[in-house]
């Protein structure tokens, strides 16, 4: 144990039966118990774990394929049940690192968070050996992730490498989260509503010849609609429902401003190429400087948004 608290790691799995059992083994004495779940996997890859003879092994098995978020929730609340304190979820395809466990668990055996997340990005020699494609994608879906979840202090929201504490996960509504590769991003939409307090580490991917099976093309438009939803639910709870402050106001004349200023240009611009007319002075100015304040409106929105992310953990409260 950890501060005489017990770790427990959690590995969904699904077609890494050549991989998983060289995960288990680099996964060092910091882990308590190791839960190895098996989404009904065609390989079956937990009969690659057996080899192990690991004692701290425990399999998870489920009779139906329902995504990396469902096999990691399944894991978790089993090793909740069985008395874990700290909850770390890594993948099986050796993609992440098990040397960075001690690491990621350490904010939160201090005190210090709630929620550790894994970011690749922190240094530029990891990025050498990540896939282009990859690459830009994760940087793409940064700043949606960013909006839909309030955390804007994260730039690697996609990374499936972190670490939670257990009081923390026992409060998520587990039936709501996402169980596909949203699942991560829906993950810390979750932690927001609950305001805990999420940091990031640096850890060091590791990339082979591993073929992922997310397709990037398939999946826009599901991450567009989620981070959407979220971001809508997010500001509506946060500024709206649960408080009303500057920042509420701030938003609602920013988003009146600038949308009147759109209108009433468009729509005198329309008018003008109609009748072959310039506009006047005084039409420029009535479309302009609604939009010009209402942008100002929204940028010192985003300001406060950003300076009011959770930095206090609530798990020592509970």
């Amino acid at each position: 144990m950890v501060a005489g608290q017990i770790v427990a790691a959690v590995i969904p799995c699904y077609r890494v039966r050549d991989r998983l059992g060289a995960v288990l083994a680099a996964i060092g004495p910091e882990c308590d118990l190791i839960y190895v779940v098996d989404d009904h996997c065609p390989e079956e890859s937990f009969r690659s774990a057996d080899t192990t003879r690991d004692p701290r092994l425990r399999i998870v098995r489920r009779e139906v394929n329902g995504g990396v978020g469902a096999a990691a929730l399944d894991g978790m609340t089993r090793a909740l049940q069985d008395g874990a304190a700290i909850l770390v979820k890594l993948d099986g395809d050796g993609q992440m690192n098990p040397a960075d466990i001690a690491r990621l668990i350490r904010p939160i055996v201090e005190g210090r968070a709630d929620f550790v997340k894994g970011n690749r990005f922190s240094d530029p020699r990891n990025m050498g050996g990540m896939p282009a494609g990859r690459l830009i994608g994760n940087i793409l879906l940064s700043f949606a992730a960013k909006a839909s979840t309030g955390y804007w202090n994260l730039f690697d929201p996609t990374n499936g490498f972190f670490a939670i504490h257990a009081m923390v996960f026992a409060m998520l509504p587990k039936d709501r989260i996402a169980r596909r590769y949203f699942f991560e991003s829906d993950l810390l939409y979750r932690l927001g509503t609950l305001r805990a307090c999420v940091i990031e580490i640096p850890v060091r991917p590791v990339y082979a010849d591993e073929q992922s099976s997310l397709r990037p093309v398939r999946q826009i438009l599901p991450f567009a609609a989620g981070h959407i939803r979220n971001a809508g639910k997010r500001i509506a709870y946060a500024y709206f429902l649960r408080n009303f402050g500057p920042a509420s106001i701030l938003l609602v004349v920013g988003l009146l401003l600038t949308g009147f200023g759109i209108l009433f240009g468009l729509s005198e611009w329309v008018s003008g190429i109609r009748a072959a007319e310039f506009a006047s002075a005084g039409t420029v100015m009535l479309a302009a400087l609604p939009v010009i304040i209402g942008v100002q409106c929204l940028l010192a929105f985003l300001i406060l948004d950003t300076l009011s992310m959770p930095r206090h953990p609530i798990h020592r409260d509970l």
